[in-house]
Order: structure tokens, then sequence, then C-alpha cells
């Protein structure tokens, strides 16, 4: 930050430069040029890359027509010239698209602050910290909610896997028993199956007789 007590000395125009390199553009220079020191072509570019910088802070795609009139650039061939040589000083990195005509800024460096401006950054971060709050609680509530599922299914799980023993167990001792049921005294069932009921044959000789004393 440049002292502000040049700015009531005979010193006062170089102070005024040095409030314009550190805050303001190129455009700002030219409005007040007839009282400002003289810059040299590659002071000139140093503030042309500033005012990159400071249009890069508003805007990421910056279009070739704004950029021509904040810099007064005479073509487009010395704009994309500036800006290479911009990304070669590391003062921005981005590409430039030329079938659309503009500049893709990805990273520019800061500049100096305002006093004046340290209130709206610090609304600005505050805010953030809001924002970031939020989502964090938001966070935290789709993490209980995912926990509280998980709970569930979990137990719904064991009563399945609970419920599946059992009737194994059911089924075990259900097969078991009607083998136990199947295999006992096997030729005892065959003679009953073989043999006729008590007074059967009886019963048919008596038919037999009848029919032939008919």
């Amino acid at each position: 930050p440049v002292s502000p007590q040049l700015a009531d000395s005979e010193f006062s125009p170089v102070f005024r430069l040095l409030t314009i390199f550190a805050y303001g553009t190129y455009a700002d220079y030219l409005a007040e040029a007839a009282n400002l020191p003289p810059l040299t072509e590659a002071q000139k570019n140093k503030l042309r890359h500033l005012s990159v910088v400071t249009l890069a802070a508003k805007i990421k795609c910056i279009p070739y027509s704004v950029l021509l009139e904040q810099l007064q650039l005479k073509n487009v061939r010395q704009l994309e010239d500036l800006v290479i040589e911009a990304v070669y000083a590391d003062v921005l990195r981005g590409s430039l698209d030329q079938r659309n005509q503009r500049l893709e800024v990805d990273y520019s460096i800061g500049r100096d602050i305002r006093r004046e401006e340290l209130s709206t950054i610090t609304r600005t971060l505050q805010e953030w910290c809001q924002g970031c709050e939020v989502v964090l609680s938001g966070i935290e509530e789709q993490v209980s909610r995912a926990n509280q599922h998980k709970e569930q299914q979990l137990a719904l799980k064991q009563q399945i896997e609970s419920e599946v023993a059992n009737l194994k167990k059911t089924i075990k001792v259900t097969t078991a028993a009607a083998a136990a049921a199947t295999s006992q005294d096997p030729e005892q069932h065959l003679t009953e199956l073989r043999e006729p009921a008590p007074g059967t044959n009886q019963r048919q000789a008596s038919k037999k007789t009848s029919k032939a004393k008919g």
C-alpha cells in the first residue's frame, strides 16, 4: 500500500499514479493522463495486465470487445499478444477462445484492497461462512438419515435371517418326524397291506354259498 502522506505533497501526481497501479485500471490512467507522469510502453502493458485482472475478478469470460475498449488496443492481434505475455508472467491463467472472441480466465492474481472495501469483503466472508454452516447442517442431517436407514435395514435383515432359521428348523423337525413314521416296522406295514382284514374271507364265502344254493 502507498503512503497517504504523499497526497498533499509535491509528489501528488506520483502518488496518484501509484494508487492507479495499486487499485485502478488503464482506463483510469487515460482519464487523468494529462496530470500524471508519462508511462513507458512496458509500464502501460503492466497496467493493462492489472486491468485484465480487475476485469477477471468480475467476469470469467471477458469478450474481446470489452478488452479492446478498456485496454485501448488497436486490434485483436495486439490483444492476444498482451494476454499471452500476461500468462507467461503468471499474472493470469486461461485460454483465448478465438472462435467466440473471448478470454476465458481460470486464475488471476489478487490486487491491493482499498480500506473502504474491507467492510464489503467482511460481509461477503460472513455470508460465505453462513452458507458453509447451512451446507454442513444439511450434510449432517443426511448422514443421520443414512445411519437411521442403515440401522433399519440391519434390523430387518436380522429379523428375516431369524425367521429363515426358524423355518429351517421347523422343516427339519417335520421331515425327521415323517421319516421316522415311514421307517417304523415296515414289515408289519407290508403285511397289513397284503393280508385281508378279518372277516373278509367269511363274507366272500357266504356270498359264494348263497349264490350256489340259489
